[in-house]
């Protein structure tokens, strides 16, 4: 089946991949372009996530004020300082910045929810589950959703991503780990709106 030559360098464009491997993706797919960078994606996390166990010390701090009421920075690692002046890699992290002015995420990751506070959602959650009388492992269940569900609008990789609510924070970083080739990290972030103090 023939696939048409733009298909072709977009999809390598937006996953990484040469052009012969983009091609072979296409014609795997039948010509569509979606179930191609879908199949890609699967692989390419799989990629990412191998790159992930590597250090990663280079990379910018961006800052993002939204009408002078809400100021972001972030801090956002690669592995070189190559890709670090990179317009892409700059694209990247000023749009990790706008994510955090506009959903207002707490922690970088769940790893970065302090005990004391994960302790205190489950009770919750626990409490107000057997107040239904629901047998204990079926509570478990319940309880293990709500924390997660809980979490997701507050943890910033777990949070849709919004500028596409198919994707998580987590898989646009691990796209743009696809595309530079190297580990990318959301070190830290520190968000202000005015009127409002931690």
């Amino acid at each position: 089946m023939s696939v048409s030559i733009d298909d072709i360098r977009k999809l390598k464009e937006l996953s990484g991949i040469g052009l012969t491997d983009a091609k072979a993706a296409l014609v795997e797919a039948n010509g569509d372009f979606d179930i191609a960078l879908a199949e890609l994606r699967k692989k390419g996390i799989t990629k990412a996530e191998k790159k992930g166990d590597r250090e990663a010390r280079q990379g910018l701090i961006d800052s993002y004020v939204h009408n002078g009421r809400i100021g972001v920075l972030v801090e956002v690692n690669c592995e070189t300082d190559f890709v670090a002046r990179t317009d892409n890699f700059k694209t990247f992290v000023h749009e990790i910045a706008l994510q955090v002015a506009s959903m207002s995420p707490l922690y970088v990751s769940e790893a970065d929810i302090p005990a004391n506070e994960l302790k205190r959602v489950q009770d919750e959650a626990m409490e107000r589950v057997k107040a239904e009388g629901k047998p204990i492992e079926i509570a478990k269940k319940i309880v293990e959703g709500q924390v997660k569900k809980y979490f997701a609008e507050k943890v910033l990789l777990e949070q849709d991503y919004i500028k596409n609510e198919k994707q998580t924070v987590n898989d646009f970083v691990k796209e743009n780990i696809s595309k530079t080739g190297e580990n990318l990290i959301i070190r830290q972030f520190k968000r202000i709106e005015l009127g409002f103090s931690e």
